[in-house]
């Protein structure tokens, strides 16, 4: 009796909320084989138009499955999903690590990019850390996450700027939130090093932006990797 009961309330909440792959839209499972064998992919080297101090990476490009993941993250909180684009990013930095793209430390340090207040709030959350944290969860103990960057509350949606516009708009927007461990700032040579992460790349002025706010409070960055480049 139990179980007849449990399935039907299962069905019924399918049917109120369809559960679909967010890769594809296809019925029945929230991610399914096909978009997770497209996504699986190496890092790729980019280069946004605004120069970045450090190398930067992305896991694919902002379209298909990968694009769809991220939008339905952000704008439809299919948190569902942060474990899948928390794997994909964890792959490109186990690549990026065997390539020594990334040198050889025995802490590296995931830092999100910073995310409006607003857009959080609006969002239940801040998806670049989620998949930050995801990312860590499956690299063992040796990676960590400090999302100690923000952005101040003047700034604009960046959505349709130029990469000028946005440089601007960003100027002395980006800060940190509290002091930095000195186990970050202070450590010897080879033991730690730090990734700024983003769920995607396009002009690259918001990575730019915070990659001299880091480098000015001397955290030794080694790189950009982002879920997807558009």
């Amino acid at each position: 009796m139990v179980g007849g009961l449990r399935a039907v309330l299962d069905a019924a909440i399918e049917l109120a909320l369809p559960l679909e792959c967010g890769g594809c839209g296809l019925p029945g499972a929230p991610w399914c084989e096909r978009c997770a064998v497209a996504v699986h992919d190496d890092p790729a080297p980019v280069s946004p138009r605004v120069e970045l101090p450090v190398p930067a990476w992305a896991m694919g490009r902002y379209r298909g499955p990968l694009r769809s993941a991220v939008v339905e993250l952000k704008e439809h909180r299919r948190t569902d999903l942060v474990p899948v684009l928390g794997r994909v990013l964890a792959h490109g930095l186990v690549r990026l690590s065997q390539w020594e793209q990334i040198p050889p430390v025995r802490h590296l340090v995931l830092i999100p990019a910073p995310t409006r207040a607003i857009s959080a709030r609006r969002r239940g959350g801040d998806p670049v850390t989620a998949v930050a944290r995801a990312a860590a969860a499956r690299l063992g103990a040796g990676v960590s996450v400090l999302p100690v960057l923000r952005t101040a509350p003047w700034t604009r949606d960046s959505a349709g700027l130029s990469a000028g516009a946005r440089m601007a708009n960003l100027s002395g927007a980006v800060d940190v939130v509290h002091g930095l461990p000195p186990s970050l700032c202070a450590a010897p040579p080879g033991a730690v090093a730090a990734v700024l992460v983003d769920d995607v790349l396009t002009t690259g002025a918001t990575a730019a932006t915070s990659l001299h706010t880091l480098l000015r409070h001397g955290v030794p960055m080694a790189g950009v990797a982002v879920v997807a480049a558009a």
